[in-house]
């Protein structure tokens, strides 16, 4: 048996970071690009950048930086910030799951 939940965290602003935003700020990590990690997760531009939009509004600092275009063209990076959120994230998401778990066992048969 396992139970199945699912976190995340919100502000009074709204959310600001879920699994499926968690995947999106390390697909931008990873490949540099808003636009690519919006491919990668099969989402439109337009859908990612406004979860994006969302989760910088309910934070008290910024998760990405973009650089516009030219000559070698532009880019998504993560800040610091956004870096760190990923990591509390992943360790509270992380517990969550080891605590549903031990709970399971200590009250079903």
């Amino acid at each position: 048996m396992k139970i199945k939940s699912k976190i995340w965290i919100e502000t009074d602003e709204g959310i600001l970071i879920s699994e499926g935003r968690l995947q999106l700020l390390k697909l931008i990590e990873e490949t540099g690009s808003l636009n690519k990690a919006a491919k990668a997760m099969n989402l439109s531009y337009q859908k990612a950048w406004r979860l994006i939009d969302d989760s910088n509004r309910a934070s008290e600092q910024p998760l990405i930086l973009t650089h516009v275009g030219g000559t070698k063209g532009g880019g998504t990076q993560l800040t610091s910030y956004g870096k760190s959120l990923i990591a509390s994230f992943e360790i509270i998401n992380k517990e969550c799951w080891e605590f549903l778990d031990s709970q399971l066992q200590k009250h079903l048969p």
